[in-house]
């Protein structure tokens, strides 16, 4: 039986609802997937009817929460629209914890409307993490050019040497090193960038991140049977000559992989968080408001996402 993904349709008011219904008539995920949306049914006959779309077949929809789905405004950031948009994760998490469903497909959600709604996480890994009670997660992008997992995710930029410990880099790199084997052919090499100017030049630059937590969560992968390398400097990390060699990169903040990755594989990109007890992926991209409910939603990261999940779900690690 092909794996059951729920796909959850994110912001009602951008492109999510629209990617969701494209899934279920993408030629791609059906052959390898059966879809479900969770979200509202009404909502998704109103984005059907603007962008041309076919309606949603009734066995294939999971209706969530209690969206006024007449007042959703396309393009809009609504408190309501954060709350519709938390109720379909969360109910997704739900069934795949309780094996209704066999992985979770996100579409992006907006962190302003979510805040206005009071959830209390500023975004989809927070918010799994939380759902299914597991402090050690961590984000990963994944596309064929590059693959990249980040040590810390949505915080200020000068909170982040504050977050930078061996015990979390060291969680960090087992994460990706496992997400690795599971993805097949790529290399088995994780490296891992500093987090200063030339991975800190030796004391040079930084607080000593590099010598006093990064340095000692590499040694401690090494002796765990784990091909790292590291701290590379983190402008050099991402040079094609570099980057072939790993089959993954760990980064220290946000922009430092999303940058690079979005560079290469914007519209291919995927997002999954690993240190999950569910196998969750999303797209690499925003609710696009600018463009919501128009019908011309690229939907190349979603059908990437649906596919991530499906595999990395019936995917066995020795």
């Amino acid at each position: 039986m092909p794996p059951r993904v729920a796909l959850t349709m994110g912001d009602p008011a951008g492109i999510g609802p629209e990617l969701c219904l494209r899934m279920l008539v993408d030629p791609a995920v059906l052959a390898e997937t059966t879809p479900l949306i969770y979200g509202s049914r009404a909502l998704l006959e109103r984005v059907a009817r603007a962008c041309g779309l076919p309606s949603a077949p009734e066995s294939s929809v999971v209706e969530c929460g209690s969206l006024d789905a007449a007042s959703v405004v396309p393009g809009m950031v609504d408190a309501a629209c954060g709350q519709a948009a938390y109720e379909c994760i969360r109910r997704a998490v739900e069934d795949a914890m309780a094996g209704q469903v066999t992985c979770i497909a996100t579409a992006p959600v907006n962190k302003e409307a979510l805040h206005r709604a009071g959830i209390p996480h500023p975004g989809h890994t927070e918010i799994l993490a939380a759902l299914t009670g597991s402090p050690g997660v961590c984000m990963m992008l994944a596309s064929d050019p590059l693959v990249v997992t980040m040590a810390t995710t949505h915080i200020g930029l000068a909170d982040v040497p504050g977050r930078i410990s061996t015990e979390r880099v060291l969680g960090v790199i087992r994460l990706t090193a496992t997400a690795v084997r599971r993805l097949g052919g790529r290399p088995p090499k994780i490296g891992v960038c500093g987090l200063n100017p030339h991975a800190g030049e030796h004391g040079l630059f930084g607080r000593g991140e590099e010598e006093t937590s990064i340095a000692p969560a590499i040694a401690a992968a090494r002796e765990q049977g784990i091909d790292t390398e590291g701290p590379i400097p983190p402008d050099t990390a991402f040079v094609p000559a570099r980057r072939r060699n790993y089959g993954a990169i760990v980064c220290m903040y946000h922009d430092q992989g999303h940058i690079p990755f979005k560079m290469l594989a914007f519209d291919t990109g995927v997002n999954v968080t690993l240190g999950l007890p569910i196998v969750r992926a999303s797209v690499d991209h925003g609710t696009a408001f600018d463009i919501a409910w128009k019908g011309v939603a690229a939907a190349t990261s979603m059908r990437q996402a649906v596919l991530y999940a499906a595999r990395m779900a019936s995917s066995e690690v020795e």
